[in-house]
């Protein structure tokens, strides 16, 4: 529910309002508002005790700033569940253990996974040939880009904006989103 609220954005894009100025029992009933329209719910407890619901808010809080990535983009490869059981082994490590970790496991299922553009490109029915033809993008590079022989996020800007128009998507759309020249060890 979180991640499909405006609650998500306004967290990603720091709006201080939401990142420091509502506690998570505040952030969960605002939420639960905004997606239910339900203004009886009942009154929040306020507990100390760190839950593996609270870890996980925070280490995903962490990791979203960390990242610079929204909670869509970093649960698009690793579920909340996944991560929720993760709190045995990390809970009491310092958080950029779990930061190391999570950029393997994004990479790992990443590279398991199809190319963005490919899926783009399915969705809207074309065979690479077409898809070349409409966007005046090569052939050989489509199908680069789709083995991930090349990276598509060091392609020509207008090859990117070519393809997206014919795909009918943003040109951020088909970019890869775990493809990182640095490694987590250097930033």
């Amino acid at each position: 529910m979180f991640l499909n609220s405006d609650y998500s954005k306004r967290f990603c894009q720091g709006d201080c309002a939401v990142v420091a100025g509502l506690s998570g029992v505040e952030l969960a009933q605002r939420v639960i508002w905004e997606k239910t329209f339900d203004k009886e719910l009942p009154q929040p407890v306020f507990s100390l005790d760190r839950s593996p619901e609270y870890w996980l808010g925070f280490f995903m809080a962490f990791y979203q700033w960390y990242s610079d990535l929204t909670f869509a983009q970093i649960t698009e490869n690793i579920t909340i569940t996944e991560i929720l059981h993760m709190y045995q082994k990390y809970h009491e490590m310092d958080v950029m253990h779990f930061v190391i970790d999570m950029e393997q496991m994004r990479e790992e299922k990443a590279s398991r996974r199809t190319a963005r553009l490919q899926e783009y490109r399915k969705l809207s029915g074309l065979s690479q040939r077409e898809l070349a033809a409409r966007s005046e993008v090569p052939l050989r590079t489509i199908q680069q880009y789709e083995q991930r022989q090349k990276n598509i996020n060091h392609a020509r800007t207008d090859y990117v904006l070519r393809l997206s128009n014919v795909l009918c998507c943003r040109p951020e759309d088909l970019l890869e989103q775990n493809v990182d020249d640095e490694s987590v060890e250097e930033r």
